[in-house]
């Protein structure tokens, strides 16, 4: 009986056609290129990679430069922090920090044979001024060897006189 039912629903409802046959696929278009299509925008793109990587390049070199500096740095707070009790043994922890960094900085022959007020008149033309032969910067060559001590204020302004040279000094 069931399939009677069906047969007889099957002539009455006629059979609807399939409405996805009669559709045909649509073309795609053709693939869009990421690079640009112009000569003058390839120059353009070419040009500003070549002038970040030179200035990549310029940033490293200048980074790698100055790695002396940084560390001078480092090694001058480490020596202000340490505050030893000996105000001479600041002062020649300073004279050699000095030395060091200028040592890294220009060539052996010119800076290692200095001494006195030959090493001072370096040290202000390196550092565009006279605060070490003229001002508290005598400290570097005379301090470890003076019977008076020097006082917190003239200490300080040493570590000051030391870091600027290190910051600033023309290599």
């Amino acid at each position: 009986m069931a399939e009677h039912l069906a047969e007889s629903l099957a002539k009455v409802q006629p059979a609807m056609p399939d409405p996805v046959a009669g559709l045909i696929d649509i073309p795609l278009p053709r693939e869009v290129s990421l690079w640009p299509q112009t000569w003058e925008a390839r120059i353009a793109i070419i040009l500003v990679l070549a002038v970040v990587t030179a200035a990549a390049w310029r940033l490293v070199h200048h980074r790698r430069g100055n790695r002396y500096r940084r560390e001078a740095i480092a090694e001058l707070t480490a020596i202000r922090r340490a505050s030893p009790s000996a105000r001479g043994e600041l002062l020649t922890r300073l004279a050699l920090l000095v030395r060091r960094t200028a040592l890294a900085a220009f060539p052996r022959e010119q800076v290692a044979p200095l001494i006195g007020p030959a090493w001072l008149s370096f040290l202000d033309r390196s550092y565009g001024g006279d605060e070490f032969s003229q001002g508290i910067g005598r400290l570097l060559v005379s301090g470890p060897y003076r019977q008076i001590s020097p006082d917190d204020a003239e200490l300080k302004s040493l570590v000051g006189l030391v870091r600027s040279w290190i910051r600033r000094h023309h290599a």
